[in-house]
């Protein structure tokens, strides 16, 4: 696993392989990261990185600047290897892992982020119900962004608040984003 861009650009580590995570290959990470780049500023963003696997997410994140990451996880092997990462990156006090469910999460949050990223599995039954809920419990801050990776199987692009699809083979991101509210 690599980092591809930012301070941290080029570092290097190794997951344990007994880890049950699926990371976002590099191609499509450097891509939705090239795509990002272009549309937000990540300084001192606050971020969600929810089914946070092994971390990979979250450390682009604060490579660019992310000033405030929180990251829900349930496996506690990968929540290991997430701390010590983030130990070893000098960035174990912006990065605040949850270990749990991720749907009790959303269900009982009470923030709102400027980025949300979902990498769930991609067999996951209740993929459909992570937009939903994400706007729903009005989680996006005004012009904020959620990326949602899936397969091409599921298509979200009738969601009200689609903004634009990227396909990398068996990856697909959707991009969502919440309006701005009247009066801004």
């Amino acid at each position: 696993m690599r980092i591809v861009g930012g301070t941290f650009g080029g570092r290097r580590f190794s997951p344990p392989a007994r880890i049950p995570a699926r990371p976002t290959t590099e191609v499509a990470k450097e891509g939705l990261f090239n795509i990002l780049s272009n549309t937000i500023d990540f300084e001192g963003l606050k971020t969600l990185d929810i089914f946070g696997g092994t971390g990979s997410i979250s450390y682009e994140l604060a490579s660019r600047g992310a000033a405030d990451l929180t990251l829900i996880e349930r496996d506690p092997t990968t929540i290991d290897f997430i701390k010590k990462t983030a130990k070893e990156l000098n960035i174990a006090d912006k990065l605040h892992i949850i270990r749990g469910d991720v749907f009790k999460f959303l269900q009982q949050s009470t923030d709102q982020y400027d980025f949300i990223f979902a990498g769930p599995p991609y067999a996951l039954p209740n993929i459909d119900q992570l937009p939903l809920l994400v706007f729903e419990k009005n989680m996006l801050l005004p012009n904020g962004i959620f990326v949602l990776e899936h397969t091409p199987r599921n298509d979200y692009q009738k969601h009200p608040c689609f903004q634009r699809m990227k396909n990398y083979g068996t990856t697909v991101f959707t991009f969502f984003t919440q309006p701005p509210q009247p009066n801004e």
